[in-house]
């Protein structure tokens, strides 16, 4: 267990197969500096190629999960403070993270905030949070995806629009009503459900896990068809792996698989 407390993220395994990361600028409500989002882009990198971690948990100590871009790096740097090659780097990485990623979030998520856990595969969400995009208050727009993955690929353009356009949060109901989330459950309760989930996650067989990531992301990107060639891909390679020969004798003798990710 990794708990320095000068980390911008904070890496935990509450089980072998699963990562914890934490966010951890509490100070600062967790917004997004170039030096966290750098520290958050490693963890995964290695998570990455760390064939024990089978899921990622991303969460917060604190009650707000986090404010948003760093508006000082942006009022010093400008477009570079968001243009950097190496803050550009850091995005990719998170965006292109193969396994599952799930985002537990309490308290307030707000610009980068909320376009870093659209990047989550599966969205908790504590009862009290609340959600907004409210960049045009200083005079610009979403930068890192807002525009593009609330609308059209999530909620549609007219509650994006107003989101965007307006500054107005949504609460935890409302998200859940937009498909923006999953769940929403007491606050208390958030880590320990995104804990749960990973935990079954991780037991399932993990080169499935992946392919029907890479298959639903593609579904954003490609026309229907080219979106099916994808997933038939997927399961023609997935077939030639062990995991499903071990699947199918667990099923026809009644007990559990135990997936080698092979």
């Amino acid at each position: 267990m990794n708990h320095l407390s000068q980390s911008l993220v904070v890496l935990e395994r509450p089980d072998p197969a699963i990562l914890l990361l934490r966010l951890n600028r509490p100070r600062q409500r967790n917004a997004l500096s170039a030096a966290l989002l750098g520290e958050l882009a490693d963890a995964l990198r290695a998570a990455r190629s760390d064939d024990c971690v089978r899921c990622v948990v991303l969460s917060v100590d604190e009650h707000a999960f986090s404010a948003g871009a760093e508006i000082k790096e942006m009022r010093q740097h400008g477009f570079e403070a968001l243009s950097d090659p190496t803050r550009q780097d850091a995005w990719d990485i998170i965006a292109g993270f193969p396994k599952p990623l799930i985002a537990a979030v309490r308290g307030v998520c707000l610009g980068g905030g909320l376009e870093l856990v659209m990047l989550a595969d599966i969205l908790l969400l504590a009862e009290d949070s609340v959600l907004a995009q409210p960049e045009i208050t200083i005079g610009i727009m979403p930068g890192d995806g807002g525009t593009q993955r609330l609308t059209p690929r999530i909620v549609g353009n007219p509650l994006a629009m107003q989101m965007v356009l307006t500054d107005e949060p949504i609460s935890a109901e409302r998200a859940v009503a937009a498909g923006i989330v999953s769940e929403m459950l007491p606050a208390s309760q958030v880590l320990g459900r995104a804990l749960a989930i990973a935990r079954l996650i991780s037991n399932r067989a993990p080169i499935a896990a992946q392919s029907a990531k890479e298959s639903s992301q593609a579904a954003y990107e490609t026309p229907l068809s080219a979106g099916l060639a994808i997933e038939r891909r997927a399961i023609r390679y997935a077939l030639t792996t062990n995991d499903p020969k071990e699947g199918m004798a667990a099923f026809i003798e009644k007990r559990q698989p135990l997936f080698s990710g092979n």
